[in-house]
Parts: structure tokens; sequence; C-alpha cells
């Protein structure tokens, strides 16, 4: 089976929004998230969704669900103080449904411009290569820096990219990461770095365009600007 940890609970202190938090924004009358869910909600190889959630916003998040028709999500669950612990409690909660050997797309709740494509490639790739981690090539050239003062050294662009999600795994593997980094006391970014920390083999799938975060008011306005693109684009033919 294929399962998606959607993980919603982060409060967005970069957005400056005191009323609501991010994945609670909405676009054209719609949460951000729920534009996120439903793109899990209606891929047919997707079975069921875990959302790890604010837990003073979860009994809204369930009136949201059954208003917009998410029929898929089967637990919501209280999240952590960082993205790495509210994947660690998704996960932990997902046992007593979950197998070792199901796959799980980890998502961001307020990364909603992905499409179908992105999803199916993501579990053909674990299926094929034991995991997925979604990633974009960079447009500019990066720095690597110890201090924020000197540069050490300038990669070549066209060896580095950027990792975005969802990042895809079998359970049983990802589970098992998380677990000895909660009994070493370490923290990741995200899955992929968790990853490479343990020095796990990871396989790269490539990113639909504009696969952004909503992370500061900058993104949230870009990322309406692009739904109203694809309305023109559906609307007009352009």
């Amino acid at each position: 089976m294929t399962f998606a940890l959607i993980f919603a609970g982060g409060t967005g202190r970069r957005m400056s929004t005191r009323s609501k938090p991010k994945q609670f924004l909405e676009i054209h009358g719609k949460p951000v998230i729920i534009y996120t869910l439903e793109h899990f909600e209606y891929h047919e190889m997707v079975d069921a969704v875990t959302v790890v959630c604010i837990e003073e916003w979860i009994e809204e998040l369930w009136g949201l669900l059954k208003r917009y028709g998410i029929t898929k999500v089967r637990q919501i669950v209280p999240g952590g103080g960082t993205g790495h612990d509210s994947i660690y409690l998704g996960l932990e909660a997902m046992k007593e449904f979950t197998g070792q050997q199901d796959i799980i797309l980890i998502h961001d709740g307020v990364r909603p411009l992905i499409n179908e494509e992105l999803i199916t490639l993501n579990i053909e790739t674990v299926k094929k290569y034991g995991n997925a981690i979604t990633c974009e090539p960079v447009r500019e050239s990066s720095i690597r820096s110890e201090d924020g003062e000197v540069i050490l050294e300038v990669p070549p662009r066209s060896q580095m990219y950027t990792a975005k999600a969802p990042q895809s795994f079998y359970y049983g593997d990802i589970v098992r990461l998380y677990e000895k980094a909660h009994e070493d006391g370490i923290r990741s970014i995200d899955s992929s770095h968790l990853c490479s920390m343990y020095q796990e083999p990871m396989h790269m799938v490539l990113s639909t365009k504009n696969n952004m975060k909503i992370t500061e008011p900058a993104d949230y306005y870009i990322c309406r600007a692009l739904y109203d693109a694809r309305e023109s684009q559906q609307i007009f033919g352009i």
C-alpha cells in the first residue's frame, strides 16, 4: 500500500500572520492545506493520508476535510516543535496500520504546487531504487561558507540541486532512521538531510516547476499569482 504523511505542524513565524497559521491561509477561498491534500486525495495510487497538525487547529482541519470532501485522511496527530519532530510523530502514529514494505510519501502541507505525475514518479522510483528525493536544479551559483563571511567553495552549478518534496521511502526504512535519530538526539532539516547524516544512499527525481514552499509572505503572493496563471490558462488557453 501507499500512504502520504503531510506535515503541517508549523506556526509560520516568518509569515508574520497572527490570525492563522500559514497552512490555513486561503487562496481564492480555499486553505493552502486543502490544495495540498487534494493532490493525494485524487491520486489513485495513494491509499490513505496522515496529517500532522498544530494541536489547536486539529478540530478546524477535520471540519475543512468534511467541507471539501477529503476522505483519505485516516488520522490527524499533533505536531512537534520542529519539522523533524512532526515527521517523527507522524511516522510513529502510522505504526498501527502501516507495514514495513508500504511506501510513504512525506510532503509539506504548505507545498501545494505539485501534480499527479510527480507523485507517480516518486512511487515508481521507490519501487525501483528504494527511495525518491524530489530535487530541482539550482538556477544560480551556490556558495559554501562555514562562517557566513569567507567563501570556501563555489561548486559547479551543473552538480547542484535543491531538495524539494515529496520525499518518499519504504516505511520500514524511514521510520528506522527517525527512531535512531530520536535515540541519538539528532534533528534534521528534512528526510533527505537525515539520510545524508546516516550515509544512506538516495535516488533523485526531478521536480515539477514552481514546487515552492510557502514560508514567507512573498511566497504566499507568488503562489497565489501562479494559481491565477493556471486559471487563466484553463479559461483563455494562454
